[in-house]
């Protein structure tokens, strides 16, 4: 059985903007990173926390996103994060912005973000902790 997504509430600002009060599109990606960040403390699982007990950390290693309309200033959006597929050094996140509506929540932006565990010295590519795994597995 799959949990639902992960939501965190964002409302959007001039800094995220372009001239026209439009959501600039490379501020997406900014909006899934914190998401998935702010996912990842849901679960016990603080970054740099890790990194210092690991050594290790998470690289973006690949990037799809579609844009189906624009989100404006001021507006609230819901920025989601699921876990779509994991292996033994990296896994796929499948994101979404939302606009918040009174008559339902309106897609704005769709991607997936995969996301790889390096080691933190060399940025060699590395196996994710059995721990974080183990944790990760209760969200699927």
């Amino acid at each position: 059985m799959v949990k639902p997504a992960f939501q965190w509430p964002l409302r959007v600002y001039w800094e995220d903007t372009d001239a026209g009060g439009i959501v600039f599109y490379a501020n997406y990606l900014k909006f899934f990173e914190r998401s998935r960040t702010e996912w990842l403390r849901s679960l016990g699982i603080e970054q740099h926390a890790l990194r210092e007990r690991t050594g290790g950390m998470f690289v973006v290693s690949e990037t799809s996103v579609r844009y189906h309309r624009p989100a404006r200033l001021d507006d609230e959006l819901i920025v989601t994060a699921a876990l779509i597929e994991k292996g033994r050094a990296s896994m796929i996140i499948g994101q979404s912005a939302l606009l918040k509506s009174e008559h339902g929540p309106i897609l704005l932006c769709e991607g997936t973000i995969r996301i790889g565990w390096v080691d933190a010295a060399g940025l060699k590519p590395a196996r994710l902790p059995a721990d974080l795994l183990d944790r990760l597995e209760t969200t699927t």
